[in-house]
Parts: C-alpha cells; sequence; structure tokens
C-alpha cells in the first residue's frame, strides 16, 4: 500500500515560495489502478513525483508498504526505486539505442544471464505487443510503440508500483485507448499498483478503480470512480466530467433558444440523470403508460463505467402539468435526478 501523510511540496523561487503540493492525505490500495486528475498547475505531476521522492517533500511522510520513503538515505532509496517503475508524457528513450537495448539499461547490475537477461526482455516485448521491433530505433517508432517501449522498460526490474506521468497526452485518441488497455493487462496480469496522472477524465473513467482531484494543490475530491461520476461534489469535478459528455450542450441550446428547444402548450423540457441502478428500469416507458405523459428524447449520454451504466436524457414531456408533475415525481421517487430546463 501507498500511503501519503500530510505531505507538501513548496519550491522557493525568484518571485517567492511556490505551494505546488499542501498537506495531502491519500491511500492508495495494492493492485489498484489509481487516478489523479486536474487542471495545469494543480500539482499532480509534482505529487506523483513525491511518491518516489524524485521530489522529496518539504514536508509529510510517504510510506510503501511498510517502509517510510522520506527517512531513508539516498542509498536506500535507489534500492526501494528499483521496485518503482515510472512512464512519462515523452518516452525518456535512448535514441542511439534499439529497443532491446532501451528495454535492457534498467538490468545492469542486476546480476542476470546473458541468456535469463534475453528471456526476460523477449517476454516484456511480447507482453507490450513489440515482438517484431526488438531491433527497431525510437526514431522507426510511432508514437504508441514508443510508449509501449517506455512501459517495457519500466516493468524490467518487476516492479511493485508504476506511476504514468501523463502517459497517454502526447497520443491521439486511438492511440491512447491501445496503452490504456495494454496498462489493465499489466495490472491484471501482474497484479501491480497503477498511479495514473492525468487531465482527461476520459482517461480516468477508462481503467481506474478510484480517483483524487487536486485543485491548487490540494486533493478536494477522493473516492471510487463510480460514486465520483455519480455525485461529484466539487465544481472542478463536475467540470472535469463535463468534457467527457456533451449533456451539458443542453444549457447552450436553450440560450440560444434552439429549435430543437422549441415547446408547444403544455410541454417542458427535463434533464434525466441516470445512475447503475435505474438505468436498469423501463421509466420512460412506465410514466408514458402509467401516467398519460407523451415522452421525446432529444439526445442523451448513457455510458458504462466499472460495468454499470450511467448517464443522462434530455426529453420533452407533454401532457396536463399535474400529469407531468406526478411524473416526475414517480422519476425522483425512484433516484432519478429531474431538472426542469424550460416549460410552456
Amino acid at each position: 500500500m501507498i500511503r501519503l501523510e500530510h505531505v507538501s511540496k513548496t519550491f522557493d523561487t525568484v518571485s517567492g515560495d511556490v505551494h505546488a503540493v499542501k498537506e495531502v492525505n491519500l491511500e492508495i490500495q495494492d493492485g489498484e489502478i489509481f487516478g489523479i486528475i486536474g487542471f495545469s498547475g494543480a500539482g499532480k505531476s509534482t505529487l506523483v513525483r513525491c511518491i518516489n521522492l524524485l521530489e522529496r517533500p518539504s514536508n509529510g511522510k510517504v510510506w510503501i508498504d511498510d517502509e517510510e520513503l522520506t527517512k531513508m538515505s539516498e542509498k536506500a532509496l535507489r534500492e526501494v526505486r528499483k521496485k518503482i517503475g515510472m512512464i512519462f508524457q515523452h518516452f525518456n528513450l535512448m535514441r542511439s539505442r534499439t529497443v532491446y537495448q532501451n528495454i535492457a539499461f534498467p538490468l545492469k547490475g542486476s546480476g542476470l544471464s546473458k541468456e535469463e537477461m534475453d528471456k526476460k526482455i523477449t517476454s516484456l516485448l511480447e507482453l507490450v505487443d513489440l515482438g517484431d521491433k526488438k531491433d527497431a530505433y525510437p526514431s522507426q517508432l510511432s508514437g504508441g510503440q514508443k510508449q509501449r517501449v517506455a512501459i517495457a522498460r519500466a516493468l524490467a526490474n518487476d516492479p511493485k508500483v508504476l506511476l504514468c506521468d501523463e502517459a497517454t497526452s502526447a497520443l491521439d485518441p486511438q492511440t491512447t485507448k491501445s496503452i490504456l488497455k495494454l496498462l489493465k493487462q499489466v495490472n491484471e496480469k501482474l497484479g501491480i499498483t497503477i498511479v495514473l496522472i492525468t487531465h482527461e477524465m476520459a482517461v480516468i473513467k477508462e481503467i481506474c478503480d478510484r480517483v483524487a482531484v487536486m485543485e491548487k494543490g490540494k486533493v478536494i475530491e477522493e473516492g471510487n470512480i463510480l460514486e465520483v461520476f455519480c455525485k461529484p461534489q466539487a465544481k472542478v469535478t463536475k467540470d472535469f466530467i463535463a468534457t467527457t459528455s456533451n449533456i451539458s450542450r443542453i444549457y447552450e441550446m436553450v440560450d440560444e433558444g434552439s429549435a430543437l428547444t422549441e415547446l408547444k402548450p403544455g410541454q417542458h423540457l427535463v434533464k434525466l440523470n441516470y445512475d447503475a441502478v435505474n438505468t436498469s428500469k423501463a421509466l420512460i416507458s412506465e410514466i408514458s403508460r402509467d401516467f398519460h405523459v407523451d415522452t421525446n428524447i432529444i439526445f442523451g449520454n448513457v455510458e458504462i463505467i466499472k460495468d454499470s451504466p450511467l448517464g443522462d436524457l434530455v426529453v420533452i414531456f407533454g401532457g396536463q402539468k399535474e400529469d407531468i408533475q406526478n411524473a416526475i415525481a414517480y422519476m425522483e421517487k425512484h433516484d432519478v435526478k429531474v431538472e426542469v430546463l424550460k416549460e410552456c
């Protein structure tokens, strides 16, 4: 387990002190994929570097398992870091060395024989699906292939923890999905704890078990991914979640007087928010049948997060006002969040 206790990091600059991380307390369980998200300048990259003490905290303690890293000597830290792999946004490969040689680099001094080293590197190349690229140089690889090499290199010393600092930020969406799928496989096959730093909620949503949201150096919200997506508390969390869906576009459409939001007498424009429980119920059919309310779905976004359906629908309810109000009350009784955007 990774445990951060009151971790802070302050940088001295010519313009004064910069408090990059402020009093962060976190526990990351063995074998989970833990996301840390924040906008630029939130302190997330500094925080992840405090985990392996590439940045030594100004205050606080860092524990991995039962070892307190913050009281270790540099020599002891070097040994511990061998079990903490790290990958970066820009890959950090050695351009003058082949794929094979890049992966072999951290194994120098490991005591492995040439045959043992070759077997390990070959196995890693197969894991990241680059068996045919072992003699290629980084300049001959795509961005996604370079990141696969970086992942293989980070796994060379059989780490317990893999730190990923904006590992997909330089990649296109399709390649990002393939790298996230690979990280998920690494987590499942090898049982490695993964800490994923990103500014993209779509990345968090794809593979993380839990997430911490950072703003101005502080963790302002933390929880399992389903809870955070269902019931975000902080404004910045809500802003991040909005980037993964087009549902917030409805507010602009109402303000702009879009034809899609025009109503006839007796109609209500409503946004419905579903969680994992109520998506399994045929509520739209029920209110149409039982409350005599016509329902026209304008658009929506329902998706699967951690094997659970979540999402929103924008609909127009038509009928008698009392029937519509009863239908809304019925949906709220079944834990659907109902927001009336406009009525006529």
